[in-house]
């Protein structure tokens, strides 16, 4: 049956065609996106920060006074860095994502290697050894890696993002097609 969402399935299409329009763009050009979105994050740090004081000093009697100041605090020192030495914070943040993968993806192994006796553990074991490489090799090209990961992680989701809005617009039309008796 036809209803008003259904019959918009196009805005669906359109949005998944723009979305992958803009994945290709930030893939062909990894390294600004990647630095932009470093800025990006930087500004939203000193952004949490300065709400973070504000409200430190505003409930000062609260125990915790000197931890929510301190944290503050960080977060601006930390959002000024990444906006002023993009690229440094982009490799720094390269390693914390390799870092992260290296240890979920040897978590991973390890769950799998203590539950053999269940079926399907060597997908698990296998999926942890990819973290793992992934990791790895991420660390292994440092500095280089850190100027394109993010913005190659931001254009992959998007063409994913695109790509499933396409299909979703793709259901509703078809959903709205009439039904032959």
């Amino acid at each position: 049956m036809a209803t008003p969402f259904t019959q918009r399935w196009g805005l669906f299409v359109l949005l998944g065609f723009l979305s992958i329009a803009l994945g290709i763009v930030a893939w062909i050009d990894a390294i600004s996106v990647t630095l932009a979105s470093t800025v990006i994050i930087g500004i939203l740090l000193v952004i949490a920060g300065a709400a973070q004081l504000f409200h430190a000093f505003a409930v000062r009697d609260w125990g915790g006074f000197v931890l929510s100041l301190l944290g503050g605090a960080l977060y601006v020192a930390g959002g000024i860095s990444l906006m002023y030495e993009p690229v440094t914070g982009s490799i720094v943040l390269t390693l914390f994502i390799a870092a992260c993968l290296i240890v979920s993806g040897t978590m991973r192994m390890l769950i799998a290697a203590r539950h053999r006796e269940l079926n399907g553990w060597w997908i698990v074991l296998g999926a942890g050894l990819i973290s793992l490489l992934v990791g790895v090799c991420l660390y292994m090209t440092l500095p280089w890696s850190g100027l394109w990961l993010i913005g190659t992680f931001i254009a992959v989701e998007l063409i994913a993002a695109g790509v499933g809005w396409i299909q979703f617009g793709l259901a509703l039309r078809q959903a709205n097609a009439p039904t032959s008796p």
